[in-house]
């Protein structure tokens, strides 16, 4: 291996601010053969702002929060679709793109959302509450989407809730997620038991002792965290829509409670920004590795099916919200 030299241009450039130079070597192999097979494959690799800064920066063709991938799947051309995210984005992709090879580089790179509710419980709260409509955040299952009436996102799950006319939803499967909308809205909120692993590790006292610390620290927090967490931050939304904040409104300091990897990823591009970085690791997004990316396009092994029985409604919920 080879030291990086800081004179030289390239793709080290976009992350020289979180990659330190002693580690690029441990990257460059891997980056250098994705490039090669991508295009030798016709294929794309979408991100998730999760994913660590060197797949993020270096070998994705779009990145961003659910929303924004599912939009890029829906519209691409590629034959190959490498989701570097976690089953469901990868399933998310299958169904707006069924004729094309959507690959998720490790199966076992779950979600704790997905995991935390399945078709048979959909059924029962179907029983329980009859007549109202279910919106289904896209961290699920296409056999629970399926089951459902229109999906959302953390970006757009008040306008998709509110889109319905209906004076009271069913909102699976994230609680923190409904509970957050409910404050947002007339609309009552049937919400469900499931919880982000991630987001529901951040308190009140914690957004509290940052700001102890770092004074002067603009906190924005993820819907996904306890209602308390985003009572306490100066903002709320969507991993996009925190982008978009700091973009805007350039804080001198800025802390982003959500997942490690965003902060780095983000801090890339706004150098006159400090970001402190509140932690909180998502083991399923980590499975995704380089390596693994490489040996997904090498190999073509970990394509996603679906069931066409269940693809069929799975895809009219998730298109009935892209169409909002």
């Amino acid at each position: 291996m080879t030291a990086v030299d800081p004179r030289k241009p390239g793709l080290y450039e976009r992350v020289r601010r979180v990659i330190p130079p002693i580690e690029w070597p441990v990257f460059e192999a891997d980056i250098e053969a994705i490039l090669r097979l991508k295009s030798e494959r016709d294929a794309i690799i979408l991100a998730h702002n999760y994913q660590s800064p060197e797949i993020f920066h270096c070998v994705a063709d779009a990145v961003g929060d659910s929303l924004a991938l599912a939009r890029e799947a829906a519209k691409s051309d590629a034959r190959v679709i490498v989701m570097a995210g976690v089953h469901f984005m990868a399933e998310t992709a299958k169904l707006l793109n069924p004729s094309k090879t959507v690959l998720i580089p490790d199966a076992r790179a779950g979600c704790s959302l997905a995991e935390s509710i399945d078709a048979d419980d959909m059924r029962l709260l179907r029983r329980g509450y009859p007549g109202a409509p279910v919106v289904t955040y896209v961290n699920t299952s296409a056999a629970v989407k399926a089951a459902s009436d229109i999906c959302c996102t953390s970006a757009n799950a008040v306008k998709v809730v509110e889109s319905l006319g209906a004076p009271r939803v069913i909102m699976i499967p994230d609680e923190y997620l409904a509970k957050n909308v409910a404050a947002q809205t007339k609309v009552e909120i049937i919400a469900w038991r499931g919880r982000c692993e991630v987001h529901e590790q951040f308190t009140a006292a914690d957004i509290r002792e940052l700001r102890e610390a770092h004074p002067g620290t603009i906190v924005l927090a993820h819907p996904e965290c306890a209602p308390e967490v985003v009572a306490e931050a100066d903002f709320a939304g969507s991993t996009a829509e925190m982008i978009g904040y700091v973009d805007l409104k350039r804080p001198a300091r800025v802390a982003l409670v959500t997942e490690c990897s965003m902060s780095d990823n983000v801090a890339v591009n706004y150098p006159d920004v400090e970001f402190v970085r509140p932690c909180g690791l998502c083991p399923h997004m980590k499975r995704i590795t380089l390596a693994k990316i490489r040996h997904a396009l090498e190999t073509l092994e970990g394509e996603v099916t679906i069931d066409p029985s269940i693809a069929a409604p799975a895809r009219r919920a998730v298109e009935r919200m892209l169409a909002l």
